[in-house]
């Protein structure tokens, strides 16, 4: 896994290539709780190599960055799946969300951000006004985290309890953009 994707791959992406997808984990691995997105992008990865399901135009990466670092990141994808510890004020530690980014308040919290950023609905509809060639859908596969901000390499048990869970969610995800890339080139 690369933390930061090809730039030569991503930028120059020439028309009628394959569609490209990216799984991304965000998160800060050494902040406890806020490295779930990481460690479920790692057991994707792992999950997809052992089933030979990763192929040429499945990339995954982990980042410590939001907002419109992120954005960039995503320059050149058709889809993309974002994996990140959330913080609801309401749900269960280690409760796995499926969301659009739609469904997230244009907040600037969590790192779909940055402190002295903009959010990530921002930062995209920038980047459409200005032409990249963004992905179309985006999944947020979000992680109900405690302990964000605690210096540690270590979840928490009910978070670390979660990646099977986590992990099936991106799956299913994934194979639903594969099936999709599969009709469309079908018609």
């Amino acid at each position: 896994m690369s933390s930061s994707s090809s730039a030569e791959q991503v930028f120059n992406k020439k028309d009628g290539e394959n569609p490209q997808i990216l799984i991304v984990g965000l998160g800060n691995p050494i902040l406890g709780d806020d490295g779930i997105g990481w460690r479920v992008a790692e057991a994707v990865e792992k999950a997809l190599l052992e089933g030979n399901k990763a192929g040429p135009n499945v990339h995954v990466a982990c980042f410590s960055l939001g907002g419109l670092s992120l954005m960039e990141r995503l320059i050149g994808y058709d889809q993309a799946i974002i994996i990140d510890a959330v913080q609801t004020g309401t749900g269960i530690p280690g409760q796995v969300y499926d969301l659009r980014l739609a469904d997230l308040p244009d907040l600037s919290t969590g790192h779909l951000t940055a402190a002295h950023d903009t959010s990530l609905q921002t930062a995209l509809r920038l980047g459409q006004e200005m032409g990249a060639a963004l992905p179309s859908q985006i999944v947020i596969v979000g992680i109900e985290a405690e302990k964000v901000y605690d210096f540690s390499e270590v979840l928490s048990p009910e978070i670390e309890a979660s990646i099977p869970s986590a992990l099936q969610l991106v799956l299913e995800r994934l194979d639903a953009m594969l099936g999709d890339v599969q009709s469309a080139s079908n018609t």
